[in-house]
């Protein structure tokens, strides 16, 4: 949604000295997600603990819980959650192309990778991620 906004209203951003902001948070959440990404067919993708996460209320930052990730892979696949990761990236790449061509070329190669790897091995990121299952569970993505 902040890359959408910020296409939309990059003109209004720009006047009111927000856009450089705006486009930092972008960059600092797209970051991850191309860490995330390491090779065309792999996504890395995580799920809080409901019975550790969801009575803790505090700064992630504070907790000491585990942070387990989970491969998705052609094995493992995860089209739902790997498709919505290529299309923020997308959007990003699209917020990003008249400020930073070089940034704006790599996470539209991370998504266009991502979105034929959800394309092209197909299954519920809930049946790959299977703690997943009980709170989280993907209502498809066909």
């Amino acid at each position: 949604m902040l890359s959408w906004s910020t296409i939309e209203f990059k003109d209004k951003l720009s006047q009111q000295k927000e856009l450089q902001n705006a486009l930092s948070a972008i960059k600092w959440g797209t970051d991850y997600l191309i860490k995330a990404h390491t090779s065309p067919d792999v996504l890395y993708g995580e799920i809080g603990d409901p019975n550790s996460d969801h009575p803790c209320w505090m700064r992630p930052e504070d907790m000491t819980t585990p942070r387990t990730s989970y491969k998705l892979d052609r094995q493992h696949p995860g089209s739902d959650l790997v498709a919505e990761t290529a299309a923020a990236l997308a959007a990003a790449s699209i917020a990003f192309q008249s400020v930073d061509k070089k940034y704006s070329s790599t996470m539209l190669l991370h998504a266009t990778q991502l979105f034929d790897f959800a394309d092209t091995h197909r299954g519920k990121y809930s049946d790959s991620i299977t703690p997943a299952r009980e709170i989280y569970s993907s209502s498809g993505f066909e």
